[in-house]
């Protein structure tokens, strides 16, 4: 006997698209998701709302979970954090910009293996002290630092705690994304234990390493480049 899907409720993922694209609040883009999708589901307004209800109950110590770390990490920067990460990094001679970054990459992409992913990340660790550090390596050899290199500095610092965490987590047998191939190839009718895909992103977490550590040894040649086509170029 053949049943038939409603596919309406789908209709939520339109407004999803819809919502950041049109850059609306985030909190307005949920709601409206979840009353479209719910009333496209042939749910009644009562049972909605207490399905709301329940839902923001469960969840509202959350934002005082992310928020509490932020007002932490606030406090250090406007008690000298990041001075003084530039000032510690800047007295090791041999320290550059690539060579840190690599360092970090090796941190991040070993910590997220064994299930540590919140050692890292944008707000907590890259903004307050791997790209301030990054900086002060950079300022220690070219004190003249144009806003455009720091810029990329920055980018570059955000884009290896991107490469360190998403290729690390995959070697790690818990990931969410192991249990979810685990499970799709389970149904397919293979049967794999999640510890062997975890082992197979072994060599894909390597040869990440290896592309972007080099990515980062020519950026520190590039860094240099760049600063000296712009101290040509100057009156």
């Amino acid at each position: 006997m053949h049943h038939t899907v409603n596919l309406w409720p789908l209709l939520g993922v339109a407004v999803i698209v819809a919502g950041f694209v049109l850059r609306a609040h985030p909190v307005l883009v949920v709601v409206a998701t979840c009353l479209v999708t719910g009333l496209a589901a042939a749910m009644d307004v009562p049972t909605l709302l207490a399905t709301l209800g329940t839902a923001f109950v469960k969840t509202r110590n959350l934002p005082l979970i992310l928020l509490l770390p932020l007002a932490a990490i606030g406090l250090l920067e406007r008690h000298g954090l990041k001075e003084y990460a530039q000032a510690t990094i800047a007295r090791i001679r041999s320290a550059t910009t690539g060579r840190l970054l690599i360092v970090y990459l090796a941190i991040r992409e070993l910590s997220a293996a064994f299930g540590l992913t919140s050692l890292g990340g944008h707000p907590n660790m890259v903004r307050p002290l791997v790209a301030p550090m990054a900086e002060g390596a950079a300022e220690a050899r070219y004190p003249a630092l144009s806003d455009a290199v720091r810029h990329r500095i920055r980018a570059m610092a955000a884009a290896t705690d991107n490469v360190g965490l998403f290729f690390g987590e995959d070697v790690f047998v818990a990931f969410g994304a192991i249990v979810l191939m685990q499970t799709f190839l389970h149904g397919e009718g293979i049967d794999v234990d999640p510890l062997q895909i975890a082992l197979w992103g072994i060599p894909t977490a390597v040869t990440a390493f290896i592309i972007h550590a080099w990515r980062l040894h020519r950026f520190d040649a590039r860094i240099a480049r760049t600063l000296r086509t712009l101290d040509q170029a100057a009156p």
